[in-house]
């Protein structure tokens, strides 16, 4: 049985991604999108968002590109990612 280790919120977390799809997204989708640690799995990386922004997390889909894991995080309607967007200062 894998033992599993919980990383810290930070080192989950590296930056968020600011590209014309990723803001298409965050309009559209209410979603962000985030470079992550490639050892972290999707519940860290949605409890380390939760942490680190105090907002809901609906859903995560990651996907491996280039050597990275980007992490496309799906807030609820209540928390919305352009909020926490423009806390980010990406807006």
């Amino acid at each position: 049985m894998k033992k599993l280790q919980m990383m810290a919120a930070t080192a989950v977390i590296k930056y968020p991604v600011s590209s014309e799809k990723a803001i298409r997204l965050m309009e559209a989708e209410n979603k962000l999108l985030f470079v992550v640690d490639i050892k972290a799995g999707k519940q860290e990386i949605k409890k380390a968002v939760e942490e680190l922004f105090k907002a809901k997390v609906m859903s995560v889909n990651t996907l491996i590109y280039g050597g990275q894991k980007r992490a496309y995080v799906r807030f609820a309607p209540e928390s919305p990612a352009i909020d926490i967007a423009t806390s980010l200062g990406l807006m």
